[in-house]
C-alpha cells in the first residue's frame, strides 16, 4: 500500500469516528497514528469523557474485533488469557481462548486489577503471543490494547509498574470538552434519538496491516535520527527534575509514531513537526521523577514539553 492510500483510508477512519467524538481531534489523530505505528494506548482520564466510545468507534471503523474486559480486584489472568477445560468426550484438555484473542482489547480501568494480572498482559502487548501451561498462541493481527485508567481514584488500586508503563506507547489525556462542543454532544444525541452511534466499516483487519506495513517506507533522514536522540538524551540529562530518563524504547516509539504521524499527513519523510506532535505523549510517562516533585502540580508532560523547547531543532529544507 502507498502513503497516499494510507493516509486517504486513515482520514477516511477518523472522519467516521468524529461522529461519535465531538472535538478532540488532536487525541483522534494520535490514536490513530499509534494504531498504525502498531502500538498500545493508554488513556488516562476523569470517567465519562468517551475514552470507552473512542476505542470502540475505531474499532467499528476499521472492520476489526474488539472485546472489552472490565478489570477488578478479583480479575485473574486465566480471565484475560483463557484457560484449559478438559473435555470428557475426547478425554482430553482443551484451551478455551480469552478475550485477549480479538483485534482491539479495550482494558477497562487496568489499575483496579493486581499486578499479577496486570503483568499478564505484557507478553500479549510485547510478543504479540500468549503462553498457557507450557503452549504458545499467536495473536491475531492487528493487535492494539487500548488501557483506560482513572487518576483520581485512589483506593482499591494497583498504580501500573514502570515495565508495564513502557510498554505503552503513548499515554493520552482526552480532557473536557468545550461548552461549544457539549452543546454539540447534546445536539447528536437529540438528533439520532438512542444512544448508539451508527459508524460505517471502512477497513479490513487486512488493511490495517497492511497500512502498518507501509509505514516502513517512510524516510527518516540522519538529521530527524538525530533530532530524536537528542530529545531522549535531554530526558537523561536533566537531573533537576527528572529521576529516571526514557530509555532506548523511548527513542523507538518516537521513530515508529513521527513515521506513522508522516503518513497520516500524506507524507512519506519524517519532519521536525511529526517529532513535535508526538514527543509529549510518547515520551511523558516513561520519566521518572523527583521525589520532591511527587506532590506538586508539576507534571511529567509540563517537564517534557519545557524539554522540547530546549533542544534545538535542525533545519530542514
Amino acid at each position: 500500500m502507498k502513503i497516499e492510500e494510507v493516509s486517504s483510508k486513515g482520514n477516511a477512519v477518523l472522519e467516521e469516528v468524529k461522529k461519535a467524538i465531538v472535538g478532540k481531534d488532536e487525541v483522534l489523530r494520535l490514536i490513530l497514528t499509534t494504531i498504525l505505528a502498531d502500538g498500545h494506548i493508554l488513556l488516562e482520564d476523569l470517567p465519562g469523557l468517551a475514552k470507552t466510545l473512542m476505542a470502540k468507534s475505531f474499532a467499528t471503523a476499521m472492520g476489526v474485533r474488539f472485546k472489552r474486559v472490565q478489570f477488578t480486584p478479583d480479575l485473574l489472568p486465566s480471565d484475560i488469557l483463557g484457560v484449559s477445560i478438559f473435555n470428557q468426550k475426547t478425554l482430553e484438555f482443551e484451551f478455551k481462548k480469552g478475550p485477549v484473542f480479538t483485534n482491539i482489547l479495550l482494558a477497562d480501568e487496568i489499575n483496579r486489577a493486581p499486578p499479577k494480572t496486570q503483568s499478564a498482559l505484557l507478553e500479549a502487548m510485547q510478543e504479540r503471543q500468549v503462553t498457557v501451561e507450557g503452549n504458545t498462541y499467536e495473536l491475531e493481527r492487528p493487535f492494539i490494547v487500548f488501557a483506560t485508567q482513572n487518576p483520581i481514584e485512589q483506593e482499591g488500586t494497583y498504580p501500573l509498574p514502570e515495565a508495564q508503563l513502557d510498554r505503552f506507547l503513548v499515554r493520552l489525556r482526552v480532557g473536557y470538552p468545550s461548552k461549544k462542543e457539549e452543546i454539540e454532544i447534546l445536539r447528536r444525541r437529540m438528533a439520532r434519538k438512542k444512544e448508539e452511534v451508527d459508524i460505517t466499516p471502512i477497513l479490513t483487519p487486512e488493511e490495517v496491516v497492511e497500512m502498518q506495513r507501509a509505514i516502513e517506507d517512510v524516510y527518516v533522514s540522519d538529521a530527524i535520527l538525530e533530532y530524536i536522540t537528542e530529545i531522549v538524551l535531554a530526558t537523561r540529562e536533566d537531573k533537576k527534575e527528572i529521576e529516571v530518563g526514557a530509555s532506548p524504547r523511548g527513542s523507538l516509539a518516537l521513530l515508529k509514531l513521527s513515521r506513522a504521524y508522516a503518513a497520516l499527513e500524506g507524507r512519506d519523510y519524517v519532519i521536525p513537526d511529526d517529532i513535535k506532535a508526538v514527543a509529549v505523549p510518547a515520551l511523558s510517562h516513561r520519566l521518572i521523577l523527583k521525589r520532591e516533585l511527587w506532590y506538586t502540580k508539576v507534571s511529567q508532560e509540563s517537564i517534557m514539553a519545557k524539554l522540547l523547547e530546549r533542544v534545538p531543532v535542525p533545519k530542514f529544507e
